[in-house]
């Protein structure tokens, strides 16, 4: 959660410094706040972000009163030790506006895939009762797994004929059916990439 450098608060003269806030799973920046140490130390305790407040004079949660929490996904330290990037996940908008970010940007993933896993995953923990998906999650890993194989038999059909269109929706019924099968065991793409990457340094 926390690389290895250690920030310097003494490099800033008041003690506070920046610490620029991303979406882990969007890399959308959100916001800039301020922490010293004490707000760094109840961020890492406690898992939200806390900063230290300038206007208050005092440590403030982000979302204490909106219910807009950051929870903490992972914390860096840059190359000067003077600045944090705080990954964390928003559990709603994050500027006082209304806005998404401070910067007025839709907090939107330009990588389709890792929208579509955010999708599942929001549908593994807050069933909709007329979502195809979470009715797969609801029917357990067994059916889950039985998708899988079923979809794949139909790639493998097709892949024989010429029929381009009947071969991709079966593709992209494939992957969707994997993207659930990972997500239901506790994984996601990412996972199975790192496996591939490691594989391919050999």
């Amino acid at each position: 959660m926390y690389n290895n450098k250690q920030i310097n608060f003494q490099k800033c003269a008041d003690g506070l410094v920046p610490a620029i806030v991303q979406d882990a799973a969007t890399s959308k920046v959100l916001m800039l706040g301020y922490m010293n140490q004490e707000a760094l130390d109840k961020t890492l305790q406690e898992g939200k972000v806390t900063f230290f407040s300038r206007s208050k004079q005092r440590l403030w949660t982000k979302g204490e009163e909106s219910g807009n929490f950051l929870t903490l996904q992972e914390i860096r330290v840059d190359c000067d030790s003077d600045t944090l990037l705080i990954k964390a996940i928003p559990a709603g908008v994050v500027c006082h506006t209304g806005a998404d970010t401070c910067w007025e940007e839709s907090n939107v993933s330009n990588d389709f895939l890792a929208k579509l896993e955010s999708i599942i995953t929001d549908r593994k923990n807050n069933p909709a009762d007329k979502s195809y998906t979470s009715s797969l999650f609801a029917k357990g890993i067994n059916k889950i797994a039985q998708k899988v194989g079923e979809e794949a038999v139909e790639v493998v059909i097709e892949a024989k004929d010429d029929n381009e269109e009947l071969f991709l929706n079966e593709s992209a019924d494939l992957l969707f059916h994997y993207l659930v099968l990972l997500s239901a065991k506790g994984y996601q793409l990412s996972d199975v990439l790192a496996v591939l990457q490691k594989r391919h340094t050999k």
